[in-house]
């Protein structure tokens, strides 16, 4: 048994006997993060909220996203954040994209979400849903 973790409920929300607990990246302004917050928690999924104004996201956590989607699904060009900093002519490597990321959290396409190994961008309820299903 883990420490902290009572083996006494089970979830009806569960993969073989793992009751289902999502990370969520993102910000509380952006609509699409609290949707994010709103799905899970109506379905009574622990959730862990990560507010990229207050901890940034390391690069390790957003190269976990870019394997699966490349980095620039990363990056949400229609972003006052993006136009602000006159990002639309940048021409930067996959890692300075990471890093610039990093440093500025609303430049991300939001929210981030992870379930163990599985990660999505944005608000992909199609793909939530499959999780639960699992």
């Amino acid at each position: 048994m883990v420490p902290g973790r009572s083996s006494s409920f089970t979830s009806p929300l569960t993969s073989q006997g793992d009751t289902l607990e999502v990370q969520i990246f993102g910000v509380k302004k952006s609509a699409d993060t609290r949707k994010a917050l709103r799905f899970f928690s109506e379905r009574r999924v622990k959730t862990h909220f990560v507010d990229l104004l207050e901890r940034p996201a390391s690069l390790g956590e957003l190269r976990r996203f870019a394997q699966k989607f490349g980095v620039a699904a990363l990056v949400d060009r229609d972003s006052k954040r993006f136009s602000e900093l006159g990002l639309q002519y940048a021409q930067l490597s996959d890692e300075c994209w990471l890093e610039k990321l990093s440093d500025e959290p609303l430049l991300l396409r939001l929210p981030l979400v992870r379930n163990a190994n599985q990660v999505v961008i944005g608000a992909d309820e199609g793909t939530w849903k499959s999780w639960m299903e699992a």
